[in-house]
């Protein structure tokens, strides 16, 4: 028994999701009251309609309305006629126009219309899956899951546009509920990480926003990103994190895990009881005994990676949905980092908009997951030619795009790094100015933390956060 679905066949075309007399009534009573067109016009698309006259009809309808002429059942027959799409369109609409009961039906009728569209895109994802399966257009197995994953998702998303429109006091009692969650300490604005000089100057990453996170090469960006993915993964709030790396595979992310932690084993004068070398090589007992209570505690850390290079947009966004899928209240995705991610093959646009495109996606797939998406990226080397090195929005690599498209954008600045003998001499070695150049939802300004270079741990600096220096609207 042949298992493909083909709706074109008489025997499967029967079963393909349709309701031609709710087609019938939305058509009638658009054609004999049109003054409720302007009710359900923004709602229907010709795709709606699975009977081809009746999406011809409907095309001639929207096109009257559109062009702001007035849509009767003269301006449609003559329009009929015209254009020789429906064989006989007189007694096409006679029957639309007996077709329905009440002006009342047609909220309802379009709902049904709506949903029978929907399961209709379904289905014809699932076919295109199974025919290019079948005909093995695609050997590699991880982009034909992309591809599948991408057809089905383009199907789901496209239902109605109910709920686009919303009322102002729909949005204030959004608004108001989240504020009681605050006040009772329920659900803070945003996603702590967990530094409080950070957490001042943002209330937390919020969902849907894209985070860039830029400095030049050396200053520390990525140490700062995993130590974001720890913070926010410990207890109590143990929120999942996703982090794609294009550069580091696994085993050195996970050793930058737990070199981090080494940060706790300070002695009184300053020395660490285990350092990188230490680790690098061979712990006595006392300090792999330390190591294994630190393993211990990142093993329970709900923190996923994926080190593969060469990623494109579409590979993120199809691994990203899986994991979604798998874990809910996943609650922040890194990308290490942007300028490695691969463009779409065949693009003949040249650098700086492939990149615009990247993160314009980026941040739609944020909004998607509705989750704070950190995305790391290169500045240029423009900085270092200027006397000031303080990174600025200009220093972004193809910058364009990448500022008009992101949240926010942050940027990492070391004396130590340019000017090492001067950072010793004003005891400024270690000290890291986080720039928040842009904010859309908050302050501009700086927050303060040290870099521990050898563990690749940031620490609390000061409690000192620089009084905000403008807002951007």
């Amino acid at each position: 028994m042949s298992t493909m679905l083909e709706p074109a066949s008489p025997a499967s075309a029967s079963r393909v999701p349709r309701d031609i007399d709710a087609e019938r009534r939305v058509l009638g009573i658009m054609i004999k009251y049109p003054a409720l067109i302007d009710s359900v016009i923004d709602r229907l698309r010709p795709d709606h309609f699975f009977e081809p006259e009746h999406r011809a009809i409907f095309s001639v309808i929207f096109d009257i309305y559109a062009s702001g002429g007035r849509v009767s059942y003269t301006q449609v027959y003559n329009r009929l006629r015209k254009e020789g799409e429906v064989a006989a369109p007189d007694e096409a609409l006679i029957r639309l126009t007996q077709a329905f009961a009440s002006e009342a039906e047609l909220e309802p009728s379009c709902d049904v219309l709506i949903e029978k569209a929907a399961k209709r895109r379904i289905l014809f994802a699932a076919q295109e899956i199974q025919r290019m399966i079948l005909a093995d257009e695609i050997e590699n197995l991880d982009e034909c899951a992309a591809k599948a994953q991408q057809l089905i998702f383009d199907a789901t998303s496209e239902a109605s546009a109910e709920g686009e429109i919303k009322d102002l006091m729909t949005v204030l009692n959004k608004c108001y509920m989240r504020l009681l969650e605050r006040r009772e300490g329920h659900k803070p604005s945003g996603l702590p990480v967990r530094f409080p000089a950070i957490d001042v100057m943002t209330t937390g990453f919020k969902n849907g926003d894209l985070i860039i996170l830029a400095a030049r090469p050396s200053m520390g960006k990525t140490s700062l990103a995993l130590n974001f993915a720890v913070n926010v993964a410990k207890p109590p709030r143990s929120t999942p994190v996703l982090i794609f790396s294009l550069e580091m595979d696994d085993v050195q992310i996970g050793d930058r895990f737990v070199m981090s932690e080494f940060f706790k084993f300070r002695r009184p004068d300053g020395s660490y009881e285990i350092s990188s070398m230490d680790y690098a090589t061979r712990l006595n007992d006392q300090q792999f005994a330390k190591t294994q209570s630190i393993f211990n505690e990142l093993y329970e850390l709900p923190i996923f990676i994926i080190d593969k290079r060469g990623m494109t947009v579409t590979d993120i966004r199809a691994k990203a949905r899986k994991v979604k899928a798998q874990h809910p209240n996943l609650g922040l995705i890194i990308i290490d980092y942007l300028q490695l991610i691969k463009p779409p093959s065949g693009s003949n646009k040249n650098w700086a908009l492939v990149v615009g495109d990247i993160v314009r996606e980026i941040r739609d797939l944020a909004g998607e997951l509705d989750l704070p998406i950190i995305l790391l990226s290169q500045l240029n080397r423009g900085v270092e030619s200027r006397d000031n090195k303080k990174p600025v929005m200009s220093d972004l690599r193809d910058s364009g795009n990448i500022e008009e498209f992101a949240d926010v954008v942050m940027f990492l600045y070391r004396e130590d790094y340019y000017y090492p003998d001067k950072a010793r001499e004003n005891g400024t070695e270690g000290q890291v100015e986080v720039i928040f150049a842009k904010q859309r939802k908050g302050p501009t300004g700086s927050a303060h933390l040290r870099f521990i270079k050898e563990f690749t741990r940031f620490i609390e600096e000061t409690d000192r956060v620089e009084a905000p220096a403008s807002r951007v609207p």
